[in-house]
């Protein structure tokens, strides 16, 4: 059974969220929590009757801010707000990412500051463990003012209404609900608000992001090294007197791994010594922890930034301890925003030097000895040379992606709104990034472990021998019939699963 992950004063550590918005984990609001939003909803509920206006309390909202709303027109505003909001456009965004989103927004609300009443959260936490996820839609978000449009669907399925993916078909919220023995919720003062004023999209997105990218980064040391084998190339730029002469941490862990998974192999030792007449490696092998180091070090910048916002309460006006409701910016996606378009940088420059190493295993005047394109007859088989037009593809349109969306701002909300993050466009290409990525590197493993069989009778490390096994267990082997579009498949679910890491068995 999945640990209960428990919502309240701690923030959620970033595996948390992965297992709530991938493996389903149940999450509950403590004891301790629903007590401290009994109290921060007294302020709200005396607001509410105070002659004086309070923004989103008892007033309209963005450009409307400054019209007082009547009490018995409140539920209507509410009601009104959320249907509104819910305006979002284009394709449905994947379950995980409307799980994370959900989760991040429960874990604001149990904060306290944001006013919302127990049995709203409560509600919340229910769809998640009933494994009901409103459908949220591409486009609608702006990255300011909160990801509007995907929280409003979520806020929409709150209140029995809309379209929901449950138990593997889409029905409506209504039925949903009903099925699951939850009752829509009917929002009170400040709720609409409560529940949209987050930056919880682009943050869940980081974060599976990140996730995978350690994965992908730590596969990217690998198929180096099996690249730097299959191509006669030397380990001694990666020992580590070398590269504490250059004190990166990512560099020198990925020196480190590709150090260690080239030890004891005979195909290194085989053009060992003062017969050797090749003076430097292509940068492409040599500067592999360099390029590499960097994505990690980046990687981690990214992580940072995405802890301080796992400890941030992130709505608009908040709800202070001591009774005062403050409208503030903390809405605004600008941190995370830079982070998510960061990230996809290094990963294209990752990408891009791993299209590299392979292309130069296919070219006989640049792979020392090995048959052009690694085909098994050449001139009958074309062997990988389409698979690098595939790589090639995707790392043209990687570094596309690399192009930031921070930087573009499109005024809203009759200029209230007049700056903004477009943090949930930067996500959304980061996630096309990753799984470019990954179907790179799985191209670039399916080559050199082809590589490294036409090394034969010569016998590579340990490390790229388990790895290399483990791909021939996945395609169908040498001949001029195979059918390369199932094997990078099966590849890039190899990368995707951990199950190459696992083989290799480097623990550095």
């Amino acid at each position: 059974m999945p640990e209960t992950v428990l919502l309240g004063s701690e923030p959620l550590r970033p595996e948390q969220v992965v297992a709530v918005a991938r493996d389903h984990s149940p999450v509950a609001v403590s004891e301790a929590a629903e007590k401290n939003l009994a109290a921060t909803r007294q302020h709200i509920d005396n607001l509410a009757h105070a002659e004086t206006p309070t923004y989103g309390v008892s007033t309209g909202f963005g450009a409307l801010a400054t019209r007082h709303i009547p009490l018995e027109s409140r539920t209507a505003l509410q009601r009104s707000l959320i249907r509104s909001h819910a305006a979002g456009a284009g394709p449905v965004v994947e379950t995980e990412v409307v799980r994370a989103l959900m989760l991040l927004r429960l874990r604001t609300l149990a904060s306290g500051y944001t006013g919302i009443r127990p049995q709203t959260a409560q509600a919340l936490a229910a769809l998640l463990n009933a494994g009901i996820t409103p459908l949220v839609h591409e486009y609608g978000s702006l990255g300011c003012s909160g990801d509007l449009a995907p929280l409003a669907a979520v806020a929409l399925a709150l209140m029995g209404e809309g379209e929901v993916e449950y138990n593997g078909e889409v029905v409506q919220a209504g039925v949903a609900l009903k099925h699951a023995g939850i009752e829509p919720v009917v929002l009170a003062e400040k709720e609409g608000l409560a529940l949209t004023n987050g930056t919880d999209g682009m943050l869940g997105m980081l974060l599976l992001a990140a996730a995978d990218l350690r994965k992908l980064l730590d596969t990217a040391d690998i198929t180096a090294a099996m690249s730097v084998e299959a191509l006669l190339g030397t380990d001694r730029a990666f020992a580590a007197d070398l590269q504490a002469l250059r004190p990166h941490p990512g560099q020198a862990l990925s020196a480190q791994r590709m150090w260690t998974a080239l030890q004891d192999s005979k195909i290194v030792e085989s053009h060992r010594g003062p017969d050797c007449n090749r003076v430097q490696d292509a940068y492409s092998l040599r500067c592999a922890p360099q390029v590499h180091g960097g994505a990690r070090d980046s990687l981690t910048h990214a992580e940072l930034v995405a802890e301080r916002e796992l400890h941030s309460a992130v709505d608009n006006p908040v709800v202070l301890s001591d009774g005062r409701v403050e409208s503030n910016g903390n809405f605004h996606g600008a941190p995370v925003a830079y982070v998510l378009d960061f990230l996809a940088i290094p990963l294209a420059d990752v990408a891009s030097i791993s299209e590299r190493r392979t292309d130069r295993m296919l070219d006989k005047a640049r792979s020392h000895g090995l048959p052009p394109f690694l085909a098994f007859d050449p001139g009958v088989d074309s062997g990988h040379m389409i698979a690098q037009y595939t790589q090639a593809a995707v790392v043209s349109e990687l570094k596309r992606l690399a192009v930031p969306a921070s930087v573009d701002s499109i005024p809203s909300s009759a200029m209230q709104e007049d700056h903004v993050s477009m943090g949930w466009s930067a996500a959304r290409k980061l996630r096309k990034a990753v799984e470019g990525l990954n179907t790179v590197l799985a191209i670039e493993l399916l080559t050199a472990a082809r590589a490294l069989d036409m090394r034969a009778p010569l016998v590579p490390s340990p490390v790229t021998g388990r790895v290399r096994d483990l791909v021939r267990t996945k395609v169908e082997g040498p001949g001029p019939d195979r059918h390369l579009a199932p094997e990078i498949a099966a590849a890039e679910e190899l990368v995707a699963s951990g199950a190459v890491l696992a083989a290799a068995q480097l623990e550095v």
